[in-house]
């Protein structure tokens, strides 16, 4: 279901940074854990990153790990992805996904049931 809203994507210069927001509107996010997901045409959706319900918890593919950065504002009730030294390679759209959770985990390959529109990243020069 589309029930997150991701913001913050747009065109950035290899080198820059972007920081990407997810947001519920209509449910908090305490208790479950989210995933950050892009996909580029031609090629099928990959999970980056996740953070656990707490936000103690974190895990990325290699490709990212080092330039993006996954957190968390619960009180806010949104999600974040910092991406930095982006590279025209991280052209993609990204989206955020959340899975109810019941330990304070997160795993790449967890099934994720709520889903946003995406949001663009563009990196070139």
């Amino acid at each position: 279901q589309l029930l997150l809203v991701e913001s913050g994507g747009g065109l950035v210069q290899p080198g820059g940074s972007l920081r990407l927001s997810c947001a519920a509107p209509t449910f908090t996010l305490d208790y479950y854990a989210i995933g950050w997901f892009r996909q580029t045409p031609g090629k099928e959706r990959e999970v980056i990153s996740c953070v656990s319900s707490s936000g103690r918890t974190t895990n990325y593919v290699d490709s990212v790990k080092g330039r993006f950065t996954i957190s968390r504002d619960n009180a806010k009730n949104t999600v974040y992805l910092q991406m930095n030294s982006l590279k025209p390679e991280d052209t993609a759209v990204y989206y955020c996904a959340a899975a109810l959770t019941v330990q304070d985990v997160c795993n790449l390959q967890w099934p994720y049931d709520y889903w946003g529109q995406g949001t663009q990243v563009t990196v070139s020069s």
